[in-house]
């Protein structure tokens, strides 16, 4: 558990009955989840896999993971968070297992267990995002994939990500990312080379205030998206 941000946990605490409420602070997840289902599923043929989420949530994700016929667990240590997951489940029939145990801990219980392993917008909010890189890894079979994604740490990150999506727009609520937690593309193909993983591809993900519509593109410079393979 040391690898844990009190102050991080309570703040998706106290908004975790919000999580599948499409107008709240988390109606951008809810809008890029195509976007990340699609590039997973693209490249790990999700259907018939077994697929660890790895910072759940709410079970965004996990669930639209699970849909396409994954067999998914959703892990977190957000308890309140999970208990959300677990409802929402239950209403919409879609079953994913979730787990309230840190990444490291499932690492040394089950490695390589699962087909697929996925990270989400959680880098950025844990104090050492390489242990949970190298967890990642450990967990993943040999020939099988991991994703991550989190955002590019920048001037034009600072100003798009935190400025404009948390003060100007009102997307985000104020203070939900901590500029020095985010992670450069090279830093984070660094940590996984350094834990095994060899990387396929870095996309990027754009946002048009205009259209108020999210795409894949090239651009890494904010948001982005990595898909790893573990040799094997």
């Amino acid at each position: 558990m040391s690898n844990v941000d009190e102050l991080e946990l309570d703040k998706f605490s106290q908004i975790a009955h919000k999580w599948w409420d499409k107008d709240s602070e988390f109606k951008p997840l809810h809008e890029i989840n195509p976007l990340r289902l699609g590039f997973i599923d693209d490249f790990a043929a999700i259907s018939g896999k077994t697929v660890l989420d790895v910072g759940c949530g709410g079970g965004i994700l996990a669930e639209s993971m699970a849909a396409k016929g994954a067999t998914v667990t959703g892990i977190d240590l957000a308890k309140k968070s999970l208990k959300v997951a677990q409802l929402h489940s239950l209403e919409s029939g879609v079953s994913v297992s979730y787990r309230c145990v840190p990444v490291e801990e499932l690492a040394a219980e089950a490695p390589a267990s699962f087909d697929v392993v996925t990270c989400m917008e959680m880098l950025e909010h844990v104090p050492d995002p390489l242990s949970v890189v190298r967890a990642c890894a450990e967990l993943v079979k040999p020939g099988g994939q991991v994703f991550f994604s989190t955002l590019n740490r920048n001037a034009k990150a600072y100003l798009l990500a935190v400025v404009g999506a948390e003060y100007v727009l009102n997307m985000l609520p104020r203070g939900t990312h901590e500029y020095k937690r985010f992670l450069k593309p090279s830093e984070l193909a660094r940590m996984a080379r350094g834990a095994g993983l060899e990387l396929l591809q870095v996309k990027g993900m754009g946002y048009n205030p205009l259209t108020r519509i999210y795409s894949l593109n090239d651009d890494t410079d904010v948001n982005y998206l990595m898909a790893m393979r573990r040799p094997g």
